[in-house]
């Protein structure tokens, strides 16, 4: 029976309805236990409660206590220590990647300081140094014959109030400053607490120093060491003002060696600390800063007859077989006075040669009339020179990973015109352009690549430093000629060491092909660049080379043939791998 509702009225009602009762005396069904749905309220206990409230009061005496201690028995002394310490962020100067050759042997590195002041302070007073204990190390180098190739750093630097303008070790030049991002790592960061005195209260890391990244390079650096040291000895014993030479994979364009003489010292202008050997550098006539390989334009001379030769067979103005005369010269009329003639003389008589025997020989008159036409031989003429110039990389940056690569100049009407202007191109000027003189100026670097294209017959590489670097190695070009205009070429350069022009190359232990060149200079032509081009082994070519001697005595009986003998020598027995 419902139990009945008493109606609402102005009245307080007292009255405990007994479902409510009913309600609290069970748990009914479908209700949620978990969630204490229909459970009985209980009280907390007495005890509980007793026990919360003593935790509280420990804790308040606790705090109390230390608060007692800080404020009222120390507060003189953190007051006084308030005052007098400062924090300061201080870098952890992360250590820079270690630079390798291809056999793991360091050219580049970190070794630890003498002292923490052992760093100068470029740009601030002279007796100012780092004199942080973050920075502890310097930055070391193999040598001689490699600072080129590495360049150097400069070091963090104070301003003369003592704070960090410049807080990374930055690569200035070579490899240092090409792979700068990857070298370089990341500094890290800690707070230091220290007071008046320099007493140094706490200190925390806030960020972790990120070592720079290691590069393993193509370079052998026992074949480069080598390479430079003959350079060195010839050019200072024989009258050459310096001298470069490289040596590179043909297949893939790794460079086995770069050297370049004269060479300043990486850890001098890293440091910068010897202004006298700094400002010798500086002042020195034969440019120690220049790498010759990468930044020197020279005059190649008959170096580059290989290349019109090809253009030359290519083009149909000769064939492989028909000979030419030199008997010691070429006359044509002079513009200037038709009665008279206009000599252009060869480097001796070299009587009838084919294609093959003029490269040998170096035949000036043979390149004379293929290049600018002579009588009933036609002739290239000074457009298609400078197609087949291009065509081998001449006149363009080869795109190496080094920095300030320079690219050569290929003579032309235009080019005529705009540095002798009045003057117009004449047969003579094609002429002395076929045979690498004039105004053709090329780099080592350029003639590297152009030879090794040469040696596989039609692969224009990209050079490179770095091993395994597949976006270098993928960056080429294809000179597409017949393989037969190519085997005449490879023919010619190897007779020139068996019979002709480098015969001081005729090894017993590796057959080399080779092409020389002797460029004169200046108005007096009493100083020549001597050039040698080629590649190894013949009949397997796996490396081009090419060495350059400057401005050396037009009398001299050695050459830059005679480095690279003594280089095939060397490696006959320190590194007869790279013959196999």
């Amino acid at each position: 029976m419902p139990f009945k509702k008493f109606k609402k009225s102005n009245t307080k009602n007292t009255f405990v309805e007994p479902d409510e009762i009913f309600l609290d005396s069970k748990n009914l069904e479908n209700f949620d236990r978990q969630q204490f749905e229909g459970r009985i309220e209980k009280p907390i206990k007495r005890i509980t409660i007793k026990l919360l409230g003593a935790f509280f009061l420990l804790a308040i005496i606790i705090f109390g206590a230390r608060l007692v201690n800080l404020q009222i028995q120390k507060g003189d002394a953190y007051r006084e220590r308030s005052e007098n310490n400062t924090l300061e962020k201080i870098n952890i100067f992360t250590e820079r990647g270690i630079i390798y050759d291809r056999n793991k042997k360091e050219l580049a590195w970190n070794k630890p300081a003498r002292n923490a002041d052992s760093i100068a302070v470029a740009g601030g007073k002279d007796e100012e140094k780092i004199g942080d204990p973050s920075a502890l190390y310097t930055r070391a180098y193999l040598s001689p014959g490699f600072s080129h190739v590495l360049g150097y750093v400069s070091y963090p630097t104070k301003d003369n109030s003592g704070n960090y303008w410049q807080t990374e070790f930055i690569g200035k030049d070579g490899l240092e400053k090409q792979y700068q991002d990857i070298i370089k790592g990341e500094n890290g960061s800690k707070i230091r607490e220290i007071n008046a005195k320099g007493v140094v209260y706490s200190e925390n890391i806030i960020n972790i120093p990120k070592q720079g990244g290691d590069l393993i390079t193509s370079i052998d650096s026992r074949i480069q060491t080598e390479l430079f040291n003959l350079i060195k000895n010839l050019s200072q014993n024989n009258g050459f003002s310096g001298g470069a030479g490289i040596l590179m994979d043909v297949q893939n364009g790794e460079i086995i060696a770069s050297t370049s003489f004269p060479e300043y010292n990486s850890e001098i202008l890293s440091l910068g600390k010897d202004t006298k050997k700094i400002n010798g550098y500086l002042n020195d006539k034969k440019k120690p800063f220049m790498d010759k390989i990468v930044s020197g334009l020279y005059t190649p001379g008959s170096i580059v007859k290989p290349f019109f030769g090809l253009g030359a067979l290519a083009e149909g103005v000769i064939d492989q077989y028909k000979r030419i005369l030199s008997t010691g010269s070429i006359s044509i009329p002079n513009p200037y006075f038709p009665d008279q003639k206009t000599i252009f003389k060869d480097w001796r008589a070299n009587g009838w040669t084919n294609m093959a025997e003029a490269i040998s020989v170096s035949s000036d008159v043979y390149f004379y009339e293929i290049g600018g036409g002579f009588e009933n031989q036609k002739g290239l003429g000074i457009a298609n020179i400078e197609k087949y110039a291009k065509l081998f990389g001449f006149g363009k940056k080869t795109g190496v990973d080094l920095p300030d690569e320079t690219q050569g100049t290929i003579p032309s009407p235009e080019w005529k015109a705009l540095n002798f202007k009045g003057d117009a191109w004449r047969i003579g000027d094609t002429y002395h352009t076929a045979i690498g003189q004039y105004g053709f100026q090329v780099t080592p670097i350029e003639m590297v690549r152009a030879v090794s294209s040469i040696a596989n017959n039609g692969k224009l590489l990209t050079p490179h430093f770095v091993m395994g670097d597949t976006q270098k190695e993928n960056q080429f070009s294809i000179i597409d000629l017949p393989k037969e205009h190519f085997d005449v070429i490879h023919e010619g350069m190897r007779m020139a060491v068996t019979s002709g022009t480098a015969t001081s190359l005729n090894v017993p232990y590796v057959e080399v092909a080779v092409k020389t060149g002797t460029a004169q200079l200046g108005v007096a032509k009493n100083k020549v660049n001597s050039w040698v081009i080629g590649f190894l082994p013949y009949e397997n070519p796996k490396y081009a080379f090419t060495v350059m001697m400057e401005a050396g005595p037009t009398t001299n009986s050695v050459n830059a043939s005679t480095v690279m003998r003594q280089l095939l020598d060397w490696m006959s027995v320190n590194t007869p791998e790279y013959f196999k």
